[in-house]
């Protein structure tokens, strides 16, 4: 505190006496702030060692020519604010950067737009920063020459909210990071995930929007995970889904919405997970769920218009479906408490077919299909028998 008492501020400008990001680095004490007036300034390999604030006015253009990473920052207490970073040199050997923040802490990274990048923002073995408002912008095409537009490798307590990313490999990458909270961002357009967890826990994701991904979200490996209010939308291919859970324990997943995904989730070897208010919409799976997935609640959905509501590769069940509506429900209700008095079974013969033989959903809307679909539920030889809705609501669920 006595030493930011004593701060000065340093002007950048073409015209300045200082007219380089490195020079006014050079010449700045701890808590200086730097000033870069607008102009562009072709500069990369800057190195922030000392705690200061680098402020761009009308979006000054730092230019890294693709000749390398353009920021790194490896001082706690920087904040970078203001700037338009553009040319990241690519590599197949080093994971260039727009901006690096490496084991620091206290770190501000806002209000930035970055272009014609590598990756974007990388934050590596830091804890205690904020990565918010930023606008990350890729031209990514293939997965092997592209990087990812947020990254966060062995960070913890770091802040991920407002930023707009699109264009790269994965729009939001989290490994071996904990206590992390990633809100209000927008992923849309990646070539592989919006977002991807491997092996982070104890992390919050909500009110984000993940939108015409390759492949949508990806979590695995990793505990305690809460995902609350998420747009999961338009992901589509032969191998997409709005979101995969795979090794997942302990989690909870309320208040999503997940529309018109090729399948809205994907679990693999997931347990004890919570699904509760959440909408699967117009999706052609709403949910798959392959091999041990155990002691899982799905409680209060609504399931309206999908193709399939659940996919299953087993006859055994330990999960629970309870109270959701689903839109094909053909039960009655004759005592009028908004649940249906005849049981429903969510998971359907011919999903069962479609899972082990893809190329017959060309019988999907012919009448032999419901023939069969009424026979396995009148007595239940293939799909697991004890896999029902006891308490079908006869209305949608509201929150």
């Amino acid at each position: 505190m006595a030493s930011s008492s004593y701060a000065l501020q340093i002007e950048v400008c073409n015209s300045c006496t200082i007219s380089t990001l490195k020079e006014a680095i050079n010449e700045a004490k701890d808590f200086d702030t730097i000033l870069v007036r607008k102009g562009t300034y072709k500069e990369y390999d800057i190195v922030v060692n000392k705690p200061l604030t680098i402020i761009g006015k009308n979006y000054p253009i730092i230019d890294g020519e693709r000749k390398g990473e353009i920021f790194t920052i490896i001082s706690d207490n920087v904040t970078v604010d203001g700037l338009f970073i553009i040319n990241v040199g690519t590599s197949y050997t080093e994971d260039y950067a727009a901006i690096r923040v490496r084991k620091s802490k206290n770190f501000v990274i806002k209000n930035l737009v970055l272009e014609k990048l590598f990756f974007g923002i990388y934050i590596e073995k830091s804890h205690h920063g904020k990565v918010f408002h930023n606008k990350v912008i890729g031209d990514a095409v293939e997965e092997y020459n592209s990087g990812n537009g947020i990254q966060l490798w062995y960070s913890h307590h770091i802040e991920i909210e407002d930023n707009y990313v699109e264009h790269v490999r994965d729009g939001i990458y989290l490994e071996f990071s904990d206590d992390c909270l990633i809100k209000n961002n927008v992923s849309a357009l990646n070539v592989r995930y919006g977002l991807h967890f491997m092996f982070s826990n104890d992390d919050i994701y909500q009110d984000n929007t993940f939108e015409n991904n390759g492949a949508g979200v990806a979590v695995m490996f990793s505990k305690k995970i809460k995902m609350y209010n998420n747009v999961f939308k338009e992901n589509w291919g032969t191998a997409s889904y709005g979101m995969l859970l795979k090794e997942i324990n302990d989690a909870e997943i309320v208040g999503n919405t997940f529309e018109e995904n090729t399948i809205g989730i994907n679990i693999e070897g997931s347990n004890r997970i919570i699904y509760k208010h959440n909408n699967f919409k117009s999706n052609g799976w709403a949910i798959k769920v392959k091999g041990a997935c155990y002691t899982n609640t799905f409680t209060e959905n609504n399931f309206l218009y999908n193709s399939f509501d659940i996919a299953y590769n087993s006859k055994v069940n330990d999960n629970l479906f309870d109270r959701n509506y689903w839109s094909s429900y053909t039960g009655y209700d004759l005592d009028k408490d908004g649940i249906g008095d005849v049981p429903y079974r969510p998971v359907k013969l011919f999903s069962y077919i479609v899972n082990r033989t893809p190329e017959t959903i060309i019988l999907m809307r012919s009448m032999f299909i419901d023939i069969i679909d009424f026979s396995e539920k009148v007595s239940p030889v293939f799909t697991p028998d004890d896999l029902l809705d006891n308490q079908p609501l006869t209305k949608k669920v509201t929150w």
